[in-house]
């Protein structure tokens, strides 16, 4: 149940609604002051996957977790050090495991560009204002340091120095990037892939897009194991397509749990199948607090939504899908956290029954994100029940996490164009074979 709202809190929802609105770019320079690039490139992107953890029992207690990243590859340093890199269109600052001992990691011993950032430096006093947690001088080291910690939904954490070294994506020329060069990380996957670290992509001062000036990109990830592709700068796609935008909402207020440099959009309802979910539209946009903003993620695997809409969408699927999907039966299974609903399929099966419903979110403007098919349900790696494999819903709920927010994470993004059009602040989508433009672009996997 509700409870009313007072008076102050009915003035504060009024005025947060009049502020939500389509954020209008007002020049084409970056918010770091850089000026708009020309960059142009066109980059691999793949999904790796990570050992799972088959965590149970209790349910809140469960580790939320990753377990298939997108990655990109870069050099990084002078000469040059091959890395790969997690695109995440969810953070800030960019960084990388400096651990030799580590299999992937980059060496800033061998970078003759290297330059750790001095307390002392506009860099670490003012640029990062807009990181969750401010960076801090670490007095301990040689000639005060720039310190960063860095911690993450699914309660991965990274810390160490902010530094200066130059970053060379593909052709292009390279460029001096302000990172974490990061002693010690913690991935709540229990696993490594071979990524030696973290590509931000939101809009913050110091994110990757911010500092190289980027004001569009676009990504493509496959529904398969191969290449998909990102395109940074003015770079089109090789055939045409029908996107349709969403506008980035802006709130101008700062509130404790709205995220003013994501890519957020306004969710404005959800389907299933021919069924429009009766959802109420102040339970989908942002509350006096920030809580409840709804964010394009890359560098989140699967989608949540807030427990009154999650409620009211298990609630339908699991009523469409009566007599095609055989229910788990485990209360007290929760997939990494979040996903409660989960079906037993036969083990010889590899993909979901045909047949169910899509599940499409309503974007403001007429975007839409389409759920369909196979990224309806996935299987959980190692989990049998006697002749049967263990399939869970791919929406988890917020709540159990916890998020405050709604996340389209990027395994509801695969065969999507999805282009970040930052000039007009607005995100695009529309179906794509995204192996067909790997191809088409030269990208594509041997």
């Amino acid at each position: 149940m509700i409870s009313s709202a007072s008076n102050s809190q009915c003035f504060l929802i009024f005025l947060l609604l009049f502020l939500l609105q389509p954020f209008t770019s007002r020049s084409s320079s970056t918010a770091g002051g850089a000026k708009a690039s020309s960059l142009s490139l066109v980059l691999p992107l793949r999904a790796q996957k990570v050992p799972s953890l088959a965590l149970r029992k209790p349910a809140n207690k469960l580790l939320f977790h990753h377990n298939v990243s997108l990655t990109v590859p870069l050099a990084v340093g002078t000469p040059p050090q091959n890395v790969s890199m997690v695109l995440d269109t969810g953070s800030e600052l960019s960084w990388l495991l400096c651990n030799s001992s580590a299999a992937h990691s980059f060496d800033p011993n061998r970078s003759s560009s290297y330059h750790p950032v001095p307390c002392s430096s506009p860099t670490c006093r003012d640029r990062g204002r807009d990181l969750p947690m401010p960076p801090i001088c670490d007095a301990s080291s040689p000639g005060g340091r720039c310190h960063v910690y860095l911690s993450y939904a699914d309660a991965s954490t990274a810390d160490g120095a902010i530094a200066t070294d130059s970053f060379l994506a593909g052709s292009s020329p390279s460029l001096p990037t302000v990172f974490a060069c990061v002693a010690s990380a913690y991935s709540s996957s229990g696993g490594d892939t071979d990524a030696a670290g973290l590509l931000g992509m939101n809009r913050g001062s110091l994110s990757f897009v911010t500092q190289s000036g980027i004001r569009r990109f676009s990504y493509c990830i496959p529904d398969h194991d191969a290449s998909g592709l990102l395109l940074l700068g003015n770079v089109e796609p090789p055939f045409p397509l029908p996107l349709n935008y969403t506008p980035l909402i802006q709130i101008t207020l700062p509130l404790p749990y709205f995220d003013r440099v994501a890519y957020s959009v306004q969710l404005e309802g959800i389907r299933v199948g021919h069924a429009l979910l009766p959802i109420p539209k102040s339970v989908l946009v942002p509350d006096h607090t920030g809580a409840g903003q709804t964010m394009v993620d890359s560098g989140s695997q699967f989608t949540f939504l807030l427990g009154p809409a999650y409620d009211a969408l298990k609630a339908e699927f699991s009523r469409q899908t009566r007599g095609a999907l055989a229910p788990l039966g485990d209360p007290d299974f929760v997939f990494q956290g979040a996903f409660d609903l989960c079906f037993r399929v036969p083990a010889k099966r590899e993909a979901p029954p045909p047949g169910l419903p899509t599940v499409v979110l309503l974007l403001r403007g007429g975007a839409e994100v389409a759920v369909g098919e196979e990224a309806l349900l996935y299987r959980v790696p190692g989990e049998v029940r006697g002749a049967d494999a263990v399939w869970c819903f791919t929406f988890g709920n917020s709540d159990l996490v916890p998020l405050s927010a709604y996340v389209i994470g990027h395994h509801h993004q695969q065969n999507v164009w999805v282009e970040y059009d930052l000039e007009n602040a607005r995100v695009g989508f529309a179906p794509a074979r995204c192996d067909q433009a790997s191809r088409q672009l030269g990208v594509a996997s041997p």
